[in-house]
């Protein structure tokens, strides 16, 4: 959600595949680590772009949580139904991206990649949109967005959207208006879709008229994508097995991290997410942390939905002066946040203050009662808001 904290509004807020249970998701996630040693001529090569050269890659039959103690990484990994064990039932929900033209957007994203509108949130006194879209199943019918039962639908999906927030009027200026990353010291990397054929994917959006940053037949690496969206963002086109899903799907959310441990404990042990598969780059020096919500009732992740990447290149643990952008500083404004929905935020910040988290935004500040943003160990914005909402309409703040 955008906040307003008594001034302006604050707009809220891959490599991850779909696949049927565990051989499809570990095929996805291989390619998606192969892209490591294939770009290397289309992609920023320096630690900021999170890309390496890489070594051969195997893949795995099966994919299983595995342990963090392993790596030494945390005494212990949560495993089973979304949330269980962490207090407040959190799942992730949403990753936001800041638009210039919001109905451009949405047109694309449902025209080129099959996403559905949940809903739509208007905010004429602060002048912004938010609009909310999903990956949804053939056949599957969600409610007219902007009604009551979308509020509804959306404030308890238990799935993860992409929200794309526009600010009236940013489509009338010139030229590129956001910050799609991918520079010196970036954070956000990208997102990404799921498709059975990446060639034939690819070509069918040429058609369209997408323009790629890289085409699956360009590089060392073949049968990758990446595409531009209207902002310049990244969008990794990645193949998966099929599945029972439309021809794309979301898949993943990509965030470049300074200190695996301090992250991946953050994430698991206080946002309820489950680590699903990592992979380490000794010789080229990064590794990548896969990690998903489980669904409630199982132990496996869900084919059709994303998982939120983790990029780490070695060494910046080590260096007290590095820190990434996160999207939400002056000329960089682009990616916003990650969102989560709990049961109770006001206790799930308590939680998250005690263990020593800052809060960019606690649940009493500002206008909007109830809805909160923490701050994860690199400082992105970590939005906190209540599954269900306050009120018979599922709105998920209180105004005072």
């Amino acid at each position: 959600m955008a906040v307003a904290w008594g001034v302006r509004s604050l707009s809220r807020p891959s490599f991850a595949r779909a696949s049927k249970k565990g051989a499809a998701l570990t095929l996805a996630l291989t390619l998606a680590l192969a892209l490591c040693a294939a770009l290397v001529v289309f992609l920023p090569t320096n630690g900021a772009a999170g890309l390496s050269r890489a070594g051969p890659l195997r893949s795995r039959a099966n994919l299983k949580p595995v342990s963090l103690a392993r790596r030494a990484l945390c005494t212990a990994m949560k495993g089973g139904a979304a949330g269980t064990g962490v207090l407040g039932n959190p799942t992730w929900q949403q990753t936001m991206l800041r638009v210039k033209d919001g109905e451009k957007s949405v047109q694309h994203y449902q025209d080129v990649y099959g996403m559905t509108l949940l809903d739509k949130l208007d905010f004429p006194d602060m002048k912004f949109s938010l609009y909310f879209l999903a990956t949804v199943k053939d056949g599957e019918k969600t409610p007219e967005p902007g009604t009551d039962d979308a509020h509804r639908y959306l404030w308890n999906y238990p799935g993860a959207t992409l929200e794309l927030t526009h600010n009236w009027g940013s489509e009338t200026e010139e030229g590129e208006v956001y910050h799609p990353g991918n520079q010196e010291k970036d954070g956000f990397g990208h997102i990404a879709f799921a498709c059975d054929d990446v060639y034939a994917s690819s070509d069918s959006l040429l058609t369209q008229g997408v323009e790629f940053k890289k085409k699956p037949d360009e590089g060392r690496m073949k049968g990758l994508a990446f595409a531009y969206d209207p902002d310049r963002y990244w969008v990794e086109i990645v193949r998966r097995e099929p599945i029972n899903s439309p021809k794309f799907n979301l898949a993943q959310t990509m965030l470049r991290v300074k200190d695996p441990k301090k992250s991946l404990k953050f994430y698991i042990d206080h946002m309820g997410m489950t680590l699903v598969r990592e992979k380490h780059f000794e010789e080229a020096k990064f590794s990548l942390y896969f990690l998903a919500t489980i669904p409630e009732g199982s132990t496996e992740p869900d084919p059709s939905q994303p998982v939120l990447e983790l990029t780490h290149n070695h060494g910046t643990e080590d260096d007290p002066s590095f820190n990434h952008f996160t999207g939400n500083e002056d000329g960089r404004k682009g990616f916003g946040h990650v969102g989560f929905l709990v049961d109770d935020v006001y206790a799930k910040c308590k939680e998250l203050e005690e263990a020593g988290f800052e809060m960019k935004k606690g649940p009493e500040d500002g206008t909007m009662k109830g809805l909160a943003f923490a701050l994860d160990p690199d400082g992105y914005w970590v939005e906190i808001i209540k599954r269900g909402g306050y009120d018979a309409k599922a709105t998920p703040y209180t105004l005072s």
